[in-house]
């Protein structure tokens, strides 16, 4: 498969705790950042990665300045201001929201000051009325806040040098999911539909689906080329391999499940019975076994 052939994708994609408190923007209110220290990674081409508090920034930086993929919390805005800085002294120009939650939107309200912010029809949407992880409910957002370019199925940028695609992906972590693929660079932001290394938050109060993470993330690795690098929602850099792996997992935890739906089990006997044991260190993080089993249940 060549790099070019992903731009295809845009159509073909199939259709189909814890970490409440990080998503909303109250409890960003509430929390201290001061400890928080955001640095940045190259990735490859024009492709640097973000780490910080919430989900990982991508920024892509060249002669025609900044695009911003995703910006965590409003108090960090300084800290990332300055983590890009170290990159480039070009102007933020875009800012792209992967999904709604307010751990990858929150530093829109500083950064749609200055920038063009662009995201699925659905982020604007829940933004705008106010709507938080899980089915919270909070304040709206305000105007600077929202994307003020929306799409349904997709749309390129083209800056510092590539061309960008930005595709919705159906059905997945949110009603509102995107990729973002830097072509040249040969990198692919996936936000929220790709925790590394540990279960998914799937949050179907908000249109996510178990299963249709699983077709989104096979879909994905139907085109996207064996060498490219992937950034993840949360957690380390990866591979396409580390993607392959995470979604075998997904196919395994989704059909242990359906498995037991069908064989008559209640949600609690499918609990207690588990997920295959080559998954158990995934469920580690803020998202645990008996919760990811929950949201797949909930999915079918």
């Amino acid at each position: 498969m060549t790099r070019m052939t992903l731009r295809s994708r845009f159509p073909a994609i199939p259709a189909v705790v814890a970490v409440a408190g990080l998503l909303v923007a109250p409890a960003a209110a509430q929390r201290s950042f001061d400890d928080v220290q955001v640095t940045a990674e190259h990735v490859a081409g024009s492709v640097h990665m973000l780490t910080g508090a919430g989900g990982n920034i991508g920024v892509s930086a060249g002669d025609d300045g900044i695009l911003m993929v995703d910006d965590q919390f409003a108090p960090l805005a300084g800290k990332i201001r300055a983590a890009i800085a170290g990159i480039s002294a070009g102007d933020l120009e875009f800012v792209i929201n992967t999904h709604f939650h307010g751990d990858h939107t929150g530093g829109n309200v500083v950064f749609g000051e200055e920038a063009l912010i662009l995201a699925h029809t659905n982020v604007r949407k829940r933004l705008a009325a106010g709507d938080g992880a899980r089915g919270q409910r909070g304040e709206p957002a305000p105007k600077v806040a929202l994307p003020v370019v929306t799409y349904d199925i997709g749309v390129s940028i083209h800056f510092n040098g590539e061309q960008i695609l930005i595709g919705h992906l159906e059905g997945g972590h949110t009603d509102g999911d995107s990729f973002i693929y830097f072509m040249d660079s040969n990198v692919i932001h996936l936000g929220d539909q790709y925790f590394a290394g540990r279960f998914p938050f799937v949050d179907v109060a908000s249109g996510g689906n178990a299963v249709g993470l699983r077709d989104s993330i096979g879909g994905v690795l139907d085109r996207l080329p064996e060498d490219a690098k992937v950034i993840p929602g949360h957690g380390p850099l990866s591979t396409v391999d580390d993607l392959r792996k995470y979604h075998r997992m997904l196919v395994e935890c989704v059909a242990t499940v359906r498995a037991g739906r069908e064989a008559g089990k209640s949600l609690e006997d499918i609990q207690a019975a588990g997920l295959p044991d080559e998954w158990e260190a995934w469920g580690s993080g803020f998202i645990n076994e008996s919760v990811f089993i929950t949201s797949i249940h909930e999915s079918l």
